[in-house]
């Protein structure tokens, strides 16, 4: 699955491990993935955050919240935590990809992945922000130079 990522994407991911060993956790949340767009600064996923006015602070804002209230949530109803769609999300960028005939895929496209997965930290994080696919869809072919109205749905 991973052979089709750019290079730059394989470092998100390897990135976004990081992140979750630093927060001592034993899974990669979307929420890794989103920082570790922002955090490598690279590829068209991290120009599209830029170009809707999101910044660092303002996702590591949210990713904070949600993820405390989702702890609060966890030890209220006594649950455990679901494991995050890690790989749902990279199954979506490849996706993503390959609907535009991509043969790499690049950050934009977990970009798109996160947003797709309806209802993880990440996705509700960049729908606070004010971001959904649509709108990054849009910004994505642009920044690529072509038009979304000519790519099958």
């Amino acid at each position: 699955m991973y052979q089709h990522l750019s290079e730059t994407a394989k470092e998100v991911l390897r990135l976004a491990e990081k992140f979750a060993q630093e927060d001592h956790l034993e899974y990669v949340g979307t929420e890794h993935i989103l920082l570790s767009i922002m955090e490598n600064g690279l590829g068209v996923g991290a120009q599209v955050l830029i170009n809707a006015s999101i910044s660092i602070n303002s996702v590591k804002d949210q990713v904070s919240q949600l993820t405390r209230q989702s702890r609060e949530d966890t030890w209220v109803f006594g649950r455990l935590p679901g494991t995050p769609h890690f790989k749902q999300v990279v199954a979506y960028a490849i996706e993503e990809a390959e609907r535009v005939k991509d043969t790499k895929v690049g950050t934009e496209y977990l970009l798109l992945g996160l947003l797709r997965e309806s209802g993880c930290v990440a996705e509700r994080s960049l729908r606070n922000l004010g971001l959904n696919l649509e709108l990054a869809r849009k910004e994505v072919a642009r920044l690529q130079g072509r038009m979304e109205s000519d790519i099958p749905s």
